[in-house]
């Protein structure tokens, strides 16, 4: 069973449904009506549950551990997906907007990861990815509130991996570029998204596709031997 957090589009979206392709029934975890991944995860043979919550918030996330053992009785994969990323002028940035970026973007990935570890650790075994960005290795203003969260993700992830290797559970981050999805549309503009790709080693847009592979291969027997480790999927930008 995999939980993919802002399942209802996007990233989030595409993640769960080659994680279906690849056999495993879905939980979209998502502020947002996911019917329609409901819908294809299903339409691929697997079982498929959405859930309404903000994973922000402790006790929205606390009540999600029943319903998400409710397909196969726990949750053997979470891919920590959902998050924000508005620009803002950091003299004009104020705390409430700073304190909510941190929640959806970090705290949520923590509070998830808290509701499933246990049962991943008593089956012997788990995956854990979550969603960084490679904005930390880019000169971007205006995104102060943005990159502390995500640098905040990365830290979390190496010592996540560290606590939780003792018990067959494996964690590690995986960092998009900006990409033509329904938020980078909204938040970035077409303009800029080409801009991005200018600098890239592959010269073309990334999409919501180009990341389901590297998620996939995190979350499979194959990535057995790989934790705490941040791999870039961005097209060659950012080099490590």
């Amino acid at each position: 069973m995999a939980v993919v957090t802002g399942a209802a589009g996007g990233f989030g979206q595409a993640i769960a449904l080659e994680l279906a392709r690849r056999g495993a029934d879905i939980i979209s975890v998502d502020l947002k009506e996911a019917d329609d991944t409901v819908a294809q995860v299903t339409s691929l043979g697997r079982r498929a549950l959405a859930l309404k919550a903000d994973v922000s918030d402790p006790e929205q996330v606390a009540a999600l551990v029943q319903p998400m053992t409710t397909l196969s009785g726990r949750v053997d994969i979470l891919v920590n997906n959902a998050g924000i990323f508005p620009f803002r002028d950091v003299f004009e940035l104020d705390f409430a907007e700073w304190k909510r970026t941190q929640e959806i973007n970090l705290d949520s990935q923590f509070l998830m990861a808290k509701a499933v570890m246990g049962g991943m650790r008593d089956g012997g075994w788990g995956r854990i990815v979550n969603l960084a960005s490679n904005s930390l290795g880019l000169a971007v203003p205006g995104l102060v509130h943005y990159m502390a969260s995500k640098g905040g993700v990365i830290g979390l992830t190496r010592a996540l991996a560290s606590d939780l290797a003792p018990f067959g559970i494996t964690v590690n981050a995986v960092s998009p570029t900006a990409s033509r999805t329904p938020g980078g549309q909204v938040n970035i503009g077409d303009s800029m998204l080409q801009d991005v790709a200018g600098m890239q080693a592959i010269k073309r847009v990334g999409v919501a596709q180009d990341i389901v592979g590297t998620v996939a291969f995190l979350t499979s027997d194959d990535s057995s031997f790989i934790t705490g480790q941040t791999i870039m999927t961005d097209g060659g930008l950012v080099r490590l």
